[in-house]
């Protein structure tokens, strides 16, 4: 899609701080961090959100769950780390482009309150 951010990144038409990149994905940093690390996971395939895949994406959302791990692994995320995908206006989804955020190295406390 011509004017979506997060296509223009996974071609490369705008700079990132890429961590991997493959065939079908591409993961970099956010720009506004809301935690000690985050990065995105983007397909190439534009994806408006988890509400437009279909069966025939099956194989792209299977590769990209079996990257996480890898990634966070490579990101020093021993410990733990959140993985989040927002879904539409009301989830604060900010780009309408499928993306996963990986969150690590932030405390949080248990229970709440």
């Amino acid at each position: 899609m011509s004017d979506c951010l997060f296509c223009k990144i996974a071609e490369g038409a705008i700079p990132s701080n890429k961590v991997y990149e493959d065939e079908q994905i591409v993961c970099f940093h956010d720009i506004e961090p809301q935690a000690p690390v985050h990065v995105l996971i983007v397909p190439k395939k534009h994806i408006k959100s988890l509400d437009e895949l279909t069966s025939d994406d099956a194989e792209l959302i299977s590769h990209i769950m079996l990257k996480i791990k890898d990634i966070a692994a490579e990101l020093g995320l021993e410990g733990g780390y959140r993985t989040v995908i927002n879904t539409g206006d009301d989830a604060f989804q900010t780009v309408k482009h499928l993306h996963f955020h990986i969150l690590g190295k932030r405390k949080l406390t248990w229970p709440p309150g």
